[in-house]
């Protein structure tokens, strides 16, 4: 039974600002204050010239199907972001510098990063390797001053800024620590949720995609606090009764879940919801180049993790909201990029793609260390459809 003399609880989420920008700045500082876009190959390292300087590669020079990894917030300015398509992103930005991606460095500063923090609040939990949740509820400190501490302990380990919320909860935490990026750190209690969380688009919930947005939009509701004071029902009809639910605790501040220290991980996914939904054929170039870079960034994830996976599968939400998840089990745990992609390929092989896609995500499970021996009557599984 929890004491009536429980403390109330301090649940942070710390996100790196920029990340692998932030990361590549260091490396070039010539290049702070530029538009600079993350997601090239290596054709795209920046050659060092006779006099000593740096040439660097431009967006508008880009061609081929590749998408945005990151970009500086300065490049963001003009409209450039994750996931975009560099050939559509080069029409918004063409003078922007692009540089490839170095997971060996964002790794680098990812450790360094989370080793400072735990140094002071040791109940942490891994979101990615940019993001974490803290759990400051037993650590010792007024919280404006532990966050403070945090955050030049973050600078003093990795030179690079971070933004930090502060709440009950881990819902509220990550909408604060948007709200004032970058190098933002951001209380909150529940008792300022109607004054400083309601009038904030319903978009800034996390898990509110841009479907469920527009929807909420035709039935008048755009702001989280329209959302709070929306009628059940109306809700339900919509959206179902566990999205609305689940809708109707978000948009109050409300959230249980507890911080999850486990270093066992059952499986590892990566995800994104589009701007707009994409059609397999009509968007065949842009939903490669994402489906590529998610295949990436999943393998990257499992190298930090030092992991290989047996079990590769996809999860698409098409635009009725329908979801749909495949899977294949592999004869050989893979880590690497390519394999992923081949196996997310295969799986994809097995879904009708008639309607639009709003969401596409790949999860790799069945983890275990490399070298470990390959089990026993393994072969090929499929998923099931499900609502």
């Amino acid at each position: 039974m929890t004491s009536q003399f429980a403390p109330a609880r301090r649940i942070a989420h710390l996100d790196m600002d920029a990340f692998y920008a932030s990361v590549e700045l260091l490396q070039y500082p010539e290049l702070r204050g530029q538009a600079v876009v993350i997601g090239g190959g290596r054709e795209h390292q920046p050659q060092v010239q006779a006099d000593g300087t740096r040439r660097f590669a431009r967006l508008r020079d880009y061609v081929g199907r590749g998408v945005i990894t990151t970009a500086t917030y300065e490049a963001r300015a003009l409209g450039v972001g994750s996931a975009m398509g560099m050939m559509k992103a080069a029409k918004l930005a063409p003078d922007a510098v692009l540089l490839p991606v170095n997971f060996d460095a964002y790794r680098h500063y990812s450790r360094l990063f989370k080793a400072a923090v735990a140094a002071i609040a040791p109940a942490i939990e891994d979101r990615g390797i940019d993001e974490i949740y803290i759990d400051l509820t037993e650590v010792a400190g007024e919280t404006f001053e532990l966050a403070g501490r945090i955050k030049q302990a973050v600078r003093a380990a990795t030179g690079l800024s971070c933004s930090i919320g502060v709440t009950p909860n881990k819902l509220l935490s990550k909408i604060c620590s948007d709200l004032d990026k970058p190098d933002g750190l951001t209380m909150l209690s529940l008792d300022e949720v109607p004054a400083r969380i309601w009038p904030l688009a319903v978009r800034k919930i996390n898990g509110v995609g841009p479907k469920a947005s527009e929807k909420l939009a035709a039935l008048g509701i755009a702001t989280i606090g329209q959302l709070a004071a929306a009628d059940a029902g109306l809700l339900q009809e919509h959206f179902g009764a566990n999205y609305a639910g689940w809708l109707a605790e978000a948009a109050r501040g409300l959230d249980q879940r507890a911080i999850s220290t486990s270093t066992e991980s059952k499986s590892i996914s990566r995800e994104t919801t589009f701007e707009r939904d994409l059609h397999a054929r009509q968007d065949r170039a842009a939903l490669s180049g994402i489906l590529t870079a998610l295949c990436e960034r999943l393998a990257e994830d499992l190298r930090r993790k030092s992991y290989v996976s047996r079990t590769i599968g996809i999860k698409l939400r098409f635009d009725d909201f329908q979801i749909v998840s495949r899977n294949v089990t592999l004869p050989r745990a893979v880590a690497e990029p390519a394999a992923i992609l081949q196996a997310a390929r295969e799986c994809l092989k097995r879904v009708p793609l008639q309607r639009r896609l709003r969401l596409l995500g790949v999860r790799a499970s069945t983890l275990e260390p490399p070298g470990a021996p390959a089990a026993a009557g393994q072969g090929r599984s499929q998923g099931e459809l499900f609502p």
